[in-house]
């Protein structure tokens, strides 16, 4: 009999086996390679890697965020980002401005290079997920969004929540 409201699958869902989780570990790690396969691609044929794909999405996302703002978002060091950030604004895909109320800051925008490119990595990511989402269902779409929730630590989940914020 379920309690306090949990369905007999949710209360079963606390059961799970060892062997289980192993195969849902599996399962995101071979999800995540085709996740990143198509942008991996794009991103190597302009000699790019993973961490710009990151900051150029989060930029996208944050139009002049700052890059201390990334940095936490990232969980990267600053000479790494800093790194990430000098290539881009040398090719012309961000914009790395002073902040007009602290000069300290610096406020972060892609250009209209770097929103083409924004836009071919996240139409590959988009393409895959609208067929995964399409195949899999409405429940167990929000499903998947909870676990995936359930699973961020405290700091990334309250940079995800003004994300989700900022967008509704």
């Amino acid at each position: 009999m379920a309690q306090s409201g949990q369905s007999t699958t949710g209360q079963s869902l606390l059961f799970l086996t060892d062997e289980q989780l192993r195969k849902g570990t599996e399962a995101m790690f071979f999800a995540y390679r085709g996740f990143t396969a198509d942008p991996d691609r794009i991103l190597s044929e302009r000699g790019y890697g993973r961490a710009h794909h990151r900051a150029i999405h989060f930029i996208h996302g944050s139009p002049g965020t700052t890059v201390n703002n990334l940095l936490g978002i990232l969980g990267v060091t600053k000479q790494s980002l800093n790194r990430v950030l000098r290539t881009l604004v040398e090719d012309g895909l961000v914009l790395n401005t002073v902040g007009t109320k602290d000069k300290r800051e610096r406020h972060l925008y892609l250009t209209e290079t770097g929103t083409t490119l924004e836009r071919a990595l996240s139409d590959a990511q988009r393409d895959r997920m609208r067929a995964a989402y399409r195949a899999a269902g409405p429940a167990a779409v929000a499903g998947f969004r909870q676990v995936l929730e359930a699973m961020m630590d405290e700091e990334m989940r309250h940079h995800y929540d003004a994300l989700k914020d900022k967008a509704e």
